[in-house]
């Protein structure tokens, strides 16, 4: 392959194959490097081909705006994000964060930081990436010298979600509110504190994320376990009756209405977290 453009040391274009523009990220792939030379297969770590036209476009388009060293910052981001989650991320958090990062460092400079009426809940519901989006604070930091305030970890650890769940941005604000909402109902309910460092509350917590993005993309949950749901309601009864507060509150808010498959592993989570809690108190 040869390049067709240089971007700056770690991304250039190219030309595959198939004559196809494509857009290329790698260390070092552009470092002394003109149009014409050979692309150094070997350091490529990430392809925008034909299949994401759309992200390659905005992500040249961007290329083309910032300045070298922002989409450096995000890149190191980006890996730090997938090295310690062990996951993939949407590849638009290539467009999305190296964008938002750089606004953000501009606003800065102007005195122009804003605050993140979400704080609160991203910082608890979302940790992992909360604790992502505080390292990346100093990734910023260690490149530019400007310290960006909390809240930017924030806003960044949203990008992170976003990444995750494959959704867009204004999703992934609805998803976290109805999730805090859910977790206040259980905590109203039963008059209880989470213990927000347990196993069982960070797996409730991933439940009521994937919970929340089926009622915004109006799916059901697949499995058919009409059995096992009448153990489960029966067995539990009190997180059952939490189920159905749950179950009110979603379609009188949201119109939509919780399966028994959905109720079912709803109450299971709810009666293992509810349990953590008690027990703990107890000892």
């Amino acid at each position: 392959m040869k390049i067709k453009q240089v971007f700056n040391n770690n991304v250039i274009s190219a030309r595959d194959e198939d004559d196809l523009e494509i857009v290329i990220i790698g260390n070092g792939l552009g470092f002394m490097k003109k149009p014409g030379d050979d692309v150094l297969e070997e350091n490529i770590e990430k392809i925008f081909t034909i299949e994401n036209t759309e992200i390659s476009k905005r992500l040249t388009t961007l290329l083309e705006e910032v300045p070298e060293d922002i989409f450096d910052i995000s890149d190191e981001i980006i890996k730090l994000a997938k090295l310690t989650l062990g996951k993939n991320l949407n590849d638009i958090i290539y467009v999305s964060l190296t964008d938002h990062i750089h606004y953000a460092i501009e606003r800065n400079k102007k005195g122009m930081d804003i605050k993140n009426g979400l704080l609160w809940e991203i910082s608890r519901l979302y940790n992992e990436e909360f604790t992502i989006g505080k390292k990346a604070l100093n990734i910023i930091n260690k490149h530019t010298s400007i310290q960006l305030p909390e809240d930017e970890a924030a806003f960044i650890a949203h990008h992170i979600v976003n990444a995750e769940l494959n959704e867009e941005m204004t999703n992934v604000v609805k998803i976290t509110k109805v999730t805090q909402e859910v977790l206040n109902i259980v905590k109203y309910h039963f008059n209880i504190d989470f213990n927000t460092t347990s196993l069982a509350h960070h797996r409730f917590v991933t439940h009521l994320k994937f919970f929340a993005q089926r009622i915004f993309s109006g799916l059901d949950y697949a499995p058919k376990e009409e059995f096992l749901h009448a153990i489960v309601r029966d067995k539990h009864k009190k997180a059952y009756n939490c189920t159905e507060r749950i179950n009110t509150f979603i379609e009188n808010t949201y119109n939509y209405t919780l399966s028994n498959d959905e109720k079912l592993y709803l109450t299971i989570h709810i009666n293992r977290v509810v349990s953590q809690v008690l027990t703990t108190k107890k000892s």
